[in-house]
Formats: C-alpha cells, structure tokens, sequence
C-alpha cells in the first residue's frame, strides 16, 4: 500500500493520500493539488481546525466527499468544536457527505472509533497492510493526543489506545510528528504505557 506524506505546516496536520483517499485536509490546498484527479473522497480524523481547515476548498477542487464520524460532525459547523477560534478563524460550514461508524470500510480501510481526543476521533486501519492512520489518537513518537480539550476524556483515550495496542501495525501515520513505516505496533505500545503511569 502507497501512502504519500503530506507534511503539515506549522501547527497544522498532516495528510495523507491512500489511493483515491486523502486523510485530513490541514495543509494547503496547492499541496493536494498534483493529485485532485486521483482523489474522491476525504476522509476527516476528528473535528479539530488543524485537521479541517481547508476542507471545504479542498473538496470542491476534487470534486470529493467528505466523510467524519458522526459524533464529529457538529465540529464541521461549530466553532466551539473545531476550536476555529484558537486558529482565529471559523468552521468551514459545512455537511458531511458520509457519516462514520466503528466498523465502517472506506476503501481499503476499517474504521475505528478511538474516542478520547475528541468524542468523534477516528483512525483508519488496514489488516491486511498492518496501516494505520491514526489522527491525533497515537503519535510515531510514542505519545498521544491531548484530552484537556472540550469532548476529551483520558479515560475514553486509555481505552482507545488499548484497543489499538491489541493491532498488528508495521506502518503508523499520525496527524503530526513523521510517520513510520515500521514498528509502529511499538510505538503504539509505547503510548500505552505511558498512558499507565499516569502521564499527562
């Protein structure tokens, strides 16, 4: 499996092109540009401004759906949770063309509802390829996301990142920070215990 890196600039986050998916639409539209034919749908990790901000520009330039979880999608509209106002901007104002569940299959991909970041946070996981794009859940570095945020629970987040350690995971791509394409089962596990001595 293919997954070309988009980094994200300064405090925005990464995206990710798998196949005819982009992951997160934080990085400028310019960047996605080489590849608008390539992509028809967009597929949003969480609610976060940092993950959304250009996801309404980016969607029409690619002529795409958008997809998030339906406890995120509120955030897609919302300023108090996309956290827009932190960025000094607004939500992009707009619906979701697919709404989300735990178990869902989005092209290659099972969707895993990893709450604790936001109520909403998804990743997106591959047995087959041991991929997994996981937002702002579990980071490359062994470390997770925050919980202090409106919607966060480190108790939902515990749990989360539980499920994932119990995942075969070679390749893990995470919303900041570079991704790995090995190990990533470790650096998921690293996550985890830290989580357990009460990091945070």
């Amino acid at each position: 499996m293919q997954v070309r890196w988009i980094p994200g600039g300064s405090i925005f986050a990464n995206s990710y092109i798998i196949g005819n998916i982009l992951v997160d639409t934080g990085v400028m539209p310019m960047a996605v540009a080489p590849y608008k034919e390539a992509i028809d749908t967009i597929v949003l990790t969480h609610c976060h401004y940092d993950h959304i901000a250009h996801v309404k520009e980016i969607a029409h330039m690619c002529k795409s759906k958008v997809a998030i979880h339906k406890a995120d999608a509120r955030g897609l509209v919302e300023d108090l949770h996309s956290l827009a106002m932190n960025f000094g901007a607004r939500s992009p104002g707009i619906a979701p063309d697919i709404v989300l569940n735990d178990g869902d299959t989005i092209g290659n991909f099972q969707v895993i509802h990893t709450p604790g970041h936001t109520p909403g946070c998804i990743c997106l996981y591959s047995e087959k390829d041991r991929v997994l794009v996981s937002g702002d859940t579990v980071f490359a570095d062994g470390y997770f996301g925050r919980y202090d945020f409106p919607g966060g629970s480190r108790t939902e987040l515990a749990r989360s990142l539980d499920r994932l350690g119990a995942l075969d995971v070679e390749g893990l791509y995470a919303g900041h920070g570079e991704p790995t394409e090995q190990d990533g089962g470790r650096c998921i596990a690293a996550a985890v215990g830290l989580m357990k001595t009460g990091y945070g």
